[in-house]
């Protein structure tokens, strides 16, 4: 698995990397919270292990603004706080599972090997094809015509809103809600700002959009044709 560790503690952090690189994980560590927001915005992992006292930015801040971003990886929660309001606190921000310190290094592998086998969907289901895009929803990767796109997290979702309505009209108000959450339509241009961005990315070499502007109603994903 491709894991990222969010500790400010240098020690314990390179503890934790050594012991999961021998069992042949590759590990990614982040030293601070705006270091881990930003490297999980911009790369897939596969698990997450985030210190919840982190400096810069504290690992309950990290965790929402994921959440809010609509990145959906797994993150096991490391933290000295074990009260249950504290825990409570961390689930409710999007935590998938919670460890106090100290805890034994058996039990955080065993934890993080449990999430990775539970949350582990079938490849089919995490893969959606339109035409000549393809996204794999496991390690948010988009490509066409065999050549990879670079997309931020919203682009990711909006893509995704689209393909898995291919052929169907989805309206503005549908994509506000799936990828930002919003519950009304704000007087905001910020669906027709970030598809133009996607589209820009997605047309890049390519003569056909196959995001389709059905005016007055919203977009729709076409395949080839």
């Amino acid at each position: 698995m491709r894991l990222l560790i969010a500790e400010d503690d240098a020690e314990t952090a390179a503890f934790l990397g050594a012991e999961l690189r021998v069992l042949g994980h590759e590990v990614v560590h982040a030293a601070d919270g705006e270091a881990a927001l930003a490297i999980a915005l911009e790369s897939a992992f596969d698990l997450l292990l985030l210190d919840r006292m982190l400096p810069a930015l504290d690992g309950i801040s990290v965790l929402r603004a994921l959440r809010d971003a609509q990145v959906r990886t797994p993150v096991l929660m490391l933290t000295a706080l074990g009260g249950i309001g504290d825990r409570v606190e961390g689930l409710d921000a999007g935590a998938d599972d919670y460890l106090v310190k100290p805890f034994a290094i058996e039990e955080l592998i065993a934890r993080l090997h449990a999430l990775g086998r539970r949350l582990q969907p079938d490849a089919a289901a995490m893969r959606l094809a339109v035409g000549d895009v393809t996204l794999d929803l496991l390690r948010r990767e988009a490509v066409r015509g065999g050549r990879a796109i670079l997309l931020q997290p919203r682009e990711f979702a909006l893509l995704e809103q689209l393909m898995r309505n291919a052929g169907r009209v989805v309206t503005r108000t549908m994509l506000l809600e799936h990828v930002w959450g919003f519950t009304f339509d704000p007087t905001t241009n910020i669906v027709e700002s970030n598809l133009s961005r996607l589209r820009a990315k997605l047309n890049h070499g390519f003569d056909r959009d196959p995001i389709e502007t059905v005016r007055g109603l919203g977009y729709r994903m076409l395949g080839d044709g």
